[in-house]
């Protein structure tokens, strides 16, 4: 009778433990709203990564991402980080808390979005792209500019186009 209630317990647990392993799978990083960087007093610092697909983004987010400034603000009414790597720039803002206030982002020759790429085509055909550059701007976690900065060519013609992610064409036409 106790073998009969093991045996009963270990498939049991086996089944909880399998469950366990599907939904820890389940859990995807891209569908996180924000990364939360670390608790500053009663406040946090929250960073909300592009979920954009240019490698040179994602490279350099997941290095600040894991960038700790420990005690380093201490004393300081502002603490500046500089992040610089090949064709991407970051630069984050903490306060006198250690709590993260402002980060600006710059990338040069991106990988563009899709529609980015049909709207600015469609709009001026016959022209070509000649090089571009993503900002990506945000303040207490709230994003405050997503854009990309794109300069085309047709002849000897030069134009320089302000586009935002979905496609929309915001200045240059």
């Amino acid at each position: 009778m106790k073998l009969l209630f093991s045996v009963i317990a270990l498939v049991g647990s086996s089944f909880l433990l399998s469950a366990q392993v599907i939904k820890d799978e389940e859990l995807k990083e891209e569908e996180l709203p924000a990364v939360v960087i670390k608790s500053a007093g009663k406040d946090f610092s929250i960073y909300l990564p592009d979920k954009g697909s240019d490698s040179k983004v994602k490279e350099m987010e997941t290095k600040f991402i894991g960038y700790s400034i420990g005690k380093d603000y201490e004393g300081h009414v502002e603490y500046l980080v500089i992040m610089e790597g090949n064709e991407a720039s970051l630069v984050a803002t903490y306060n006198d808390q250690g709590k993260l206030t402002r980060v600006v982002e710059e990338y040069k020759n991106v990988r563009l979005p899709k529609k980015v790429i049909y709207s600015v085509y469609k709009s001026f055909p016959g022209w070509t792209i000649v090089n571009d550059k993503f900002l990506y701007t945000q303040s207490d976690g709230d994003v405050l500019k997503k854009e990309y900065q794109i300069k085309i060519k047709k002849d000897k013609k030069v134009k320089r186009i302000l586009v935002e992610p979905n496609g929309n064409i915001v200045a240059g036409l």
